[in-house]
């Protein structure tokens, strides 16, 4: 049932957001099936504010509730993504192309599963990352397990 909430969900949630023009990020389902927490994450260039998690929220508890899609009570939470924004898309690290990275992969690359640097570039599905402790290092998308941007809080303090 989550996965089939997650994508009903998530294509409401996304075309919420773009009337907003702010992105939806993902949507996910935990808690009980009794007492399910419906997660929702959303995003725009400048940040989002309250009022933004706000409007989605209210838009898609309405939406929601209208359908009867979720049989029980559930508890709805949008948020944004946080500054250390979990990538789950090609197009995520091609989005985040020059920013701080930690990625840990299924399987070693050059004898290692953890990668936290710069993400250099992304060609084709390839990602590219100048690793702090091993330079440059190369690895198909489809290797990534986890994926998030790491924070600069010296970068974030210039803000």
């Amino acid at each position: 049932m989550n996965d089939a909430v997650e994508e009903k969900v998530g294509r409401l949630a996304a075309r919420i957001t773009g009337k907003y023009g702010m992105e939806f990020v993902r949507a996910q389902v935990a808690g009980s099936k009794r007492n399910p927490i419906v997660r929702v994450f959303i995003d725009k260039p400048e940040g989002v504010t309250i009022e933004d998690c706000s409007n989605v929220s209210r838009e898609l508890e309405a939406e929601l509730d209208a359908d009867d899609f979720i049989p029980t009570s559930y508890v709805l939470e949008v948020s944004s993504p946080g500054l250390d924004r979990e990538l789950f898309t090609l197009d995520d690290f091609k989005r985040f192309v020059g920013k701080a990275v930690k990625v840990k992969t299924k399987e070693p690359v050059d004898e290692q599963r953890n990668f936290i640097g710069k993400l250099a570039s992304v060609e084709d599905d390839e990602i590219v990352i100048e690793d702090r402790t091993n330079g440059t290092v190369r690895f198909p998308y489809e290797l990534v397990e986890k994926a998030n941007l790491k924070i600069d809080l010296q970068e974030e303090f210039k803000r």
